[in-house]
């Protein structure tokens, strides 16, 4: 009588984490925000002047009472749109770019030789440099814009894919040759899955510093967008406007974030996760 054994690999999950102690995370980061809030109205509500001049910003009060009154607008939820659309745009050509470069100067012995020594210099010269450059080079200030936010994202991508391809084991596709597999079926099967989760890690860090150049481009040579309205209510003494404006470029940038690590989860559901994943 023979019996076949099969042998599953096991799949470690983490345990899921009790409601309670769900609840006591996200009412110590409530009750960190709440707290922030307090301090800065005490600071300004007492015109507090201790080397920083607290007296001179606008109180949370204030700042709720512009907000309120600019989502009441048109014009903010415009703003929104565009900066938006730049982002997603910049940041989704940087990805795929980014993504194939990198894997290539990984893979390729001749891409590197050519390709990485240009990108070594040009990488360290901050985005937002390059913004007249990119002025002189496109046809309209959109596209400019659009290109900074590639380019600030492109860099941080290209490393980490390529550091992530060549960190991969050689006996993964050691394994899959002695199988017969081509060189293709190594790269879908092999490489990018086992690189993604180096290459998330770069997408997290490009979107952070795209929203960084996008905004400083719209401030210098935009019309439209966060940033400008932003600048605008500088040069108008509208400080309530400008925090406004803080407030929801930092809120944009933890959304999209977010998004981009929702993602990489998702992609990489094969990995074991810890308690506090």
């Amino acid at each position: 009588m023979t019996q076949t054994l099969e042998h599953e690999p096991a799949v470690t999950e983490a345990p899921p984490v009790p409601p309670r102690r769900r609840f006591s995370r996200l009412a110590v980061r409530a009750g960190s925000i709440v707290a922030a809030l307090v301090v800065w109205e005490l600071l300004t509500a007492f015109d507090i002047d201790l080397w920083l001049h607290f007296d001179r910003l606008p109180t949370p009060v204030e700042v709720a009472r512009d907000l309120g009154y600019q989502l009441g607008t048109a014009v903010y939820y415009q703003d929104l749109l565009d900066s938006l659309r730049r982002i997603v745009t910049g940041f989704a050509l940087a990805a795929v770019f980014g993504i194939g470069l990198g894997t290539a100067i990984a893979r390729s012995r001749g891409t590197s030789d050519v390709v990485q020594p240009l990108l070594e210099v040009v990488r360290p010269i901050p985005a937002i440099a390059v913004v007249p450059i990119a002025i002189l080079l496109f046809p309209t200030n959109e596209q400019g814009i659009v290109f900074i936010t590639f380019l600030a994202a492109f860099f941080p991508v290209v490393v980490s894919t390529r550091h992530a391809v060549r960190a991969l084991p050689v006996v993964w596709e050691d394994a899959i040759r002695t199988m017969g597999g081509s060189r293709r079926r190594v790269l879908w099967n092999v490489v990018l899955p086992g690189a993604l989760p180096g290459v998330f890690g770069g997408l997290s860090v490009g979107m952070g510093v795209s929203w960084i150049c996008v905004i400083s481009a719209e401030m210098i040579s935009g019309e439209f967008g966060v940033g400008y309205r932003t600048w605008q209510a500088y040069t108008v003494v509208d400080y309530p406007g400008v925090i406004v404006g803080m407030l929801t470029i930092g809120l944009l940038g933890w959304v999209t974030s977010a998004a981009v690590e929702l993602l990489g989860r998702r992609a990489t559901r094969w990995l074991p996760r810890g308690e506090n994943a």
